[in-house]
C-alpha cells in the first residue's frame, strides 16, 4: 500500500504548522515534504514531527540557498530525517531562454547538488509548466536541464506538466530512471475552482490518476507520492478528500 506524503505549501494559509501535522496524521498521511516556510524554527519543526510520528522525507530550497548555503540545507534535512531533495522553481526574470541556456541551468543544479549527494541525499528538480512549453530555437526546457544535468534527479509534477501542454505518460516514460518522487494533484474542469486558481482535490478533476499511478508503479523506482495543492480554500477537505480517493488509485 503506497504511504502518501504532503507540501505543507499546501497548508501555508492554515498555520499553526503542528495542528496542520495532527490533522494529517488523523488523515493517514505518513510523510510531509517541506518548503522555505517551514524551516525557520528547526527545533521546533523536529518536534511538531515527533509529536505526531510523521516523517519529513523530503523537502524544497532554492537555488539561492543551494548555491550558497549547502551545509545549512544538509543540516535541516539531516535533522528532520529528509531523504531527498528537490529544488522547486526558476523565477521568470531568471529563466533562460534558448536550449544553451537550460542545458547551462542543468549544469548549475546538478554542480549545486553535489555536496548534498555526497551526504547521502537524493538530489533533483521540482518542475512546474514552463519547462514543457516550446522555446523560439524548438527546444523543450525540461530536455535541456536533463541534458546539462545528467545525475539529476526528478520530482515530477504530473499536472504541472499536463499545464505546460505536455503528456505526463510520455515524459514518465521517457525519464523514468530519474523519477524518484511524484507531486500528486488535480486540475479542475476548466471554468471551475477559479477561486483555487483551478486546481482541484485529487480525484476529482481531470488528471487520470489511476493510469498514472500504474505508469509511475511500473517504471520508476518512485518513493515520494506527495499530495499537493496550490491554493486550497479548506486544507483539511483538500487532504483528506485526496488521501481517500489516491487510495483507491
Amino acid at each position: 500500500m503506497t504511504e502518501f506524503s504532503y507540501q505543507l505549501y499546501s497548508s501555508r494559509n492554515f498555520p499553526p504548522l503542528a495542528d496542520t501535522l495532527r490533522m494529517l496524521k488523523k488523515l493517514g498521511y505518513a510523510q510531509v515534504e517541506g518548503y522555505g516556510g517551514v524551516y525557520g524554527d528547526l527545533p521546533a519543526l523536529k518536534a511538531a514531527l515527533d509529536e505526531t510520528g510523521l516523517a519529513m522525507t523530503s523537502g524544497h530550497f532554492g537555488i539561492d540557498v543551494l548555491e550558497n548555503e549547502p551545509e545549512k540545507v544538509i543540516e535541516i534535512a539531516k535533522t528532520v530525517g529528509m531523504q531527498a531533495v528537490y529544488c522547486p522553481f526558476l523565477v521568470a526574470e531568471q529563466r533562460p531562454t534558448d536550449a544553451a541556456g537550460y542545458a547551462r541551468f542543468g549544469e548549475r543544479l546538478q554542480k549545486a547538488g553535489e555536496p548534498l549527494t555526497r551526504a547521502g541525499l537524493v538530489f533533483g528538480w521540482h518542475n512546474h509548466d514552463f519547462e514543457f512549453r516550446r522555446l523560439s530555437d524548438g527546444a523543450i526546457p525540461q530536455a535541456e536541464i536533463f541534458h546539462g544535468g545528467p545525475e539529476l534527479s526528478w520530482e515530477a509534477d504530473i499536472a504541472w506538466i499536463a499545464r505546460g501542454g505536455a503528456d505526463p505518460i510520455e515524459w514518465i516514460g521517457e525519464y523514468a530512471g530519474r523519477v524518484s518522487a511524484i507531486h500528486v494533484k488535480d486540475i479542475a474542469p476548466e471554468g471551475e475552482a477559479a477561486d483555487e486558481d483551478g486546481w482541484a482535490d485529487v480525484g476529482t478533476g481531470t488528471m487520470d490518476w489511476k493510469t498514472i499511478f500504474d505508469t509511475v508503479r511500473e517504471k520508476t523506482k518512485a518513493r515520494f507520492f506527495v499530495m499537493e495543492h496550490d491554493k486550497p480554500n479548506d486544507h483539511e477537505r483538500f487532504a483528506r478528500r485526496s488521501i481517500e480517493n489516491a487510495r483507491n488509485f
